[in-house]
């Protein structure tokens, strides 16, 4: 008897913003680092593309008009001037990284691609939709990856996000104490409320010597915009719950 063949899901191709590893301080570590980003869109069927700042023109042309969605993932600190700053804080910025991110940021919205936004990514989305950032806020960075355990801290959801919602959060009543993760901690820069920009809404929030400081925002009018101020791709200091996030992304792509 003849079997019947089902296709398999179309494999999206996601493009994936990082930086070059030839010019970091241990282009191992930071190979691996960008490898993570890679195999957490592999494991729930998307097909990784990771674009640096040395990708030729020809490279990252052809990446970005065939991307299905876009991640732009952690790094170092965004130039202030990028959003009307002097320096305050910054650490070691990578204009070249800057240029290709907004680049890449105009081409995904111009054709409402997916894009989420981790660590400085949440902050790129936020610096390119006309949001500014603090440049430094005390307590939110531990140990660099790979030199020892993440510092780790607690979030509180929004109720009623679309994060809150993926999270399978969305359903505890108001009345009750918001929904809190405890979710790894590598950055010294943030966005407060107040340098949020026009069009983003929070998605959670966390206590900070500076204040409330937003751990997650997404843009309610597009078709998937979302970012988190902290690493899900590194799983052995993320909550189980985070996975969904990838799950969720990579599907938007699919659509």
């Amino acid at each position: 008897m003849e079997q019947s063949s089902v296709a398999e899901p179309a494999r999206p191709r996601i493009v994936i913003t990082v930086s070059d590893p030839a010019e970091q301080p241990s282009p191992s570590l930071a190979a691996a680092k960008n490898e993570l980003y890679a195999a957490a869109v592999r494991r729930h069927g998307g097909s990784p593309l990771l674009l640096n700042p040395s990708a030729g023109d020809a490279e990252r042309d052809a990446a970005l008009a065939t991307m299905d969605g876009l991640v732009l993932a952690g790094g170092a600190d965004l130039h202030p001037s990028r959003y009307g700053q002097g320096d305050t804080g910054t650490r070691h910025p990578e204009p070249h990284r800057d240029a290709l991110e907004a680049e890449s940021w105009a081409m995904a919205a111009a054709h409402d691609r997916p894009v989420l936004g981790i660590c400085r990514g949440l902050q790129a989305i936020n610096v390119f939709s006309g949001g500014t950032l603090l440049q430094h806020v005390d307590a939110h960075a531990g140990p660099a990856y790979g030199h020892g355990p993440a510092l780790q801290h607690p979030i509180r959801l929004v109720a009623g996000s679309r994060l809150a919602r993926i999270l399978d959060a969305a359903a505890v009543p108001a009345a009750e104490a918001p929904v809190e993760l405890t979710v790894n901690s590598y950055h010294h820069q943030a966005v407060r409320p107040g340098d949020l920009a026009t069009g983003l809404r929070p998605a959670a929030l966390a206590d900070s010597p500076a204040g409330p400081l937003v751990e997650a925002f997404e843009a309610p009018d597009r078709r998937f915009v979302l970012a988190v101020q902290c690493h899900p791709e590194r799983t052995e200091s993320s909550p189980p719950e985070l996975e969904r996030l990838w799950a969720e992304f990579v599907s938007a792509c699919r659509a």
